[in-house]
């Protein structure tokens, strides 16, 4: 035994016991060996073309042709016949049953069986394995695959003629598929997407691969991303920058901005509207305001008029490539930075605050028992007065004056509203002590002191920001807003900031076309906020505080999304399922209330839902045109459907919650016919003509976000 083993290893390299992992006192005889220990260990072996097994044992016929000039004969192999098998137990003891007529038995010296080679018809029989062993096959690379029979397999001319070839692959796949249980695992996990119940998964997974480029999979907890390189990924790569100047609202910005997009471009956006400064740069580097202005790099490409020429010629890709080939320098135009103000937009003081300061400092501030209230941190007319004559040497005339000043900038109110300011013992306080001021989302624990800029200029201010934040993080029919991009963004970092010059501006100075322009933006804009803040309400509650609890101070008095609504653009009236009006008698914002309604709001305010109308954003000058463009895009979208078959018609529920402001069905129907597409207009025509019934349905409202 020891003298074989000795022998295998040192003419074939392999040590035995440790290769496949079996005792040392039984390897020999549970082994399955060829018999090729006389006159055959010199011929090679040819598998048989008619066995349909992988194993090359068989029956192994004379040789057919002399011996070769390498010293090896070849032997063609067949299939070994089922009744002349032999079958050897594994123990000392050994049972032989042989049915053919003479055979070749190997024993050591001490009596072991080491093989049995029978003949049959003068032919060598090799010995198949034992049935319950594993179905022999060779390692890859040392025996001829299925596709390789017709390929010679020979032996080492060094191997020598009196020792025995032990069939390894039998034992080796044996002992193989139980050495490594980790590996098992492994490959059964990888198997199951090669099998039939992983077909589906699999197909659905490429197909999902296919345009992501990703593949992922898990083994038992460790989870594995392969993502496909593609060819051209680096020559394709830019190094340089894309920057281009804009503006809000500007149509060929926009152009611009889509045909970089369509490319998969990453560029850099420089809105002079948001970023004011950087028009000054704009001009020194182009020699004037005009935009879009597009830079490769720190190199002037020129607007959209060169950006069309060089696409339709072609050779847009070539001049990209040859002008981004390198690493953008310090003279191109900088990206702008979060969490930085320009400095031209330092905020002048009022004059009056300093005498805020004062009066803050030195009045009496306390808690009062009026009206059988509590009124928490107010004090006197006649106190303040006091304070001012001693304080700032005035007289008492001089000293109301100023104290009607105060609150006609806001920054005191009547506990009441009942007047501005009066000599006396009437109850005032600061509007950062009123309850409802604290709980606005654009204070930020003191009001604006800086000179309340006009109404006008903060709405317009409002209107380009805003307009700015949805050409970079909407869709382009503006259905669909990026709330997480929004968040963290400069643009919004810059609108919560305007949104305190809203505190103290005088609402009355606006005329009905900007009022309504301005409360319009308003809505939206606080929309926006409040869905990053508060989230879009799912349920009947979520809606009541969203609507109503979301608030701003606006010219000194808090303003929510529905006293914006039904109070100010509806002229005060009553909400949906409201049995109250927005605002009471006496209420200091009735003076801003819209004299009429325009039907037409409905469909320039959106509230954040799938079913509202798209966001956007109005001027003074163009606003009822605008609103009509608006309505009239709702109609031919979704907000309206004909069945003439059926004689009935489906409408946006906003008909029926606000039908107040549109009137009759017929004359709502009538109505919409001169905002719709000549097609759904005709049919609608059709019907209102014939004389016949028309039934009116009302589609559900699709609450959830658009997002």
């Amino acid at each position: 035994m020891e003298l074989i083993k000795a022998d295998a290893q040192d003419k074939l390299g392999i040590n035995v016991a440790e290769a496949n992992g079996v005792a040392d006192g039984n390897l020999v005889k549970e082994i399955i060996q060829t018999g090729l220990a006389k006159e055959n260990l010199s011929k090679s072996v040819h598998p048989s073309p008619n066995s349909d097994s992988d194993d090359p044992a068989g029956d192994i016929k004379p040789a057919q042709k002399d011996q070769e000039e390498d010293g090896f004969c070849k032997i063609e192999m067949e299939e070994e016949k089922q009744d002349s098998a032999t079958e050897i137990l594994g123990s000392d003891d050994a049972v032989e049953r042989i049915t053919s007529t003479e055979s070749h038995v190997e024993k050591e010296e001490n009596g072991d069986i080491i093989a049995v080679s029978p003949e049959i018809n003068g032919y060598v029989q090799v010995i198949q394995p034992d049935i319950h062993l594993p179905k022999p096959e060779a390692p890859p690379g040392l025996s001829p695959s299925p596709q390789q029979n017709e390929d010679v397999v020979t032996r080492s001319k060094s191997l020598s003629n009196s020792f025995t070839v032990v069939d390894m692959p039998s034992i080796g796949k044996f002992i193989k598929d139980r050495s490594n249980s980790l590996s098992a695992s492994i490959s059964k996990r990888l198997s199951f997407f090669k099998s039939d119940e992983g077909d589906d998964y699999n197909m659905n997974h490429k197909a999902n691969s296919f345009h992501s480029g990703v593949t992922e999979f898990s083994i038992s907890g460790l989870k594995v991303t392969v993502k496909l390189k593609k060819d051209d990924e680096e020559e394709e790569q830019i190094k340089g920058r894309i920057s281009f100047f804009s503006r809000s609202n500007c149509r060929d910005c926009t152009a611009a901005r889509s045909f970089f997009r369509e490319r998969g471009l990453k560029f850099v956006e420089i809105n002079i509207d948001v970023y004011r400064q950087r028009e000054k740069e704009l001009i020194e580097r182009t020699g004037n305001s005009q935009v879009p202005q597009i830079f490769f790099n720190e190199k002037l490409f020129g607007g959209l008029v060169a950006l069309n020429s060089l696409r339709n010629s072609g050779g847009f890709e070539q001049r990209l490539k040859e002008m981004l080939e390198k690493k953008c320098s310090g003279k191109a135009p900088a990206p702008p930075v979060y969490g930085f103000d320009d400095h031209d937009e330092e905020e002048s003081t009022d004059e009056l605050v300093g005498k805020v300061r004062v009066l803050r400092q030195k009045l009496p501030i306390q808690d009062r028992l009026m009206k059988m209230k509590i009124v928490k941190n107010c004090f006197a007319g006649n106190e303040m007065i006091e304070v001012l004559i001693r304080h700032f040497d005035c007289g008492r005339k001089k000293a109301v004056e100023i104290g009607k000043q105060l609150a006609r900038k806001h920054f005191i109110h009547h506990v009441f509203g009942e007047n501005d300011f009066e000599d006396g013992n009437h109850y005032y306080r600061f509007i950062e002590h009123e309850p409802s001021i604290p709980n606005c989302y654009n204070f930020r624990g003191s009001t604006n002191d800086s000179e309340p800029k006009p109404a006008v200029v903060v709405g317009q201010r409002l209107n380009k920001i805003m307009s700015a934040i949805l050409e970079s993080y909407a869709s382009d029919d503006r259905r669909l807003v990026d709330y997480a991009g929004i968040i963290k963004s400069e643009e919004f970092r810059r609108y919560v900031n305007l949104a305190q010059d809203l505190h103290r501006v005088d609402l009355l100075k606006l005329s009905q076309d900007e009022k309504l322009a301005f409360f319009l933006n308003l809505h939206n804009a606080m929309v926006i906020h409040a869905v990053i803040r508060v989230g879009c309400p799912e349920g009947a509650i979520d809606r009541r505080y969203f609507y109503s609890d979301f608030q701003y101070i606006v010219g000194g008095s808090p303003y929510s999304l529905n006293t914006i609504k039904n109070g100010i653009l509806r002229s005060n009236r009553r909400s949906p399922y409201s049995l109250v009006k927005p605002f009471g008698p006496g209420d200091k914002r009735l003076e801003v209330v819209l004299p009429k309604v325009n039907p037409l709001i409905h469909f320039g305010l959106c509230n954040g839902t799938r079913s509202s109308p798209t966001v956007r954003f109005f001027t003074p000058q163009g606003i009822e045109a605008e609103l009509r463009c608006a309505t009239r895009e709702f109609f031919q979208s979704n907000g309206i459907e004909v069945d003439l078959e059926k004689r009935t018609v489906y409408l946006t529920r906003i008909i029926k919650w606000f039908s107040a402001d549109f009137g009759q069905e017929k004359e709502i129907l009538r109505w919409i016919i001169n905002y719709l597409e000549a097609t759904k207009a005709g049919l609608l025509m059709h019907l209102l003509g014939d004389g016949g019934p028309v039934n009116i349905v009302y589609h559900d409202y699709d609450w959830s976000i658009n997002a």
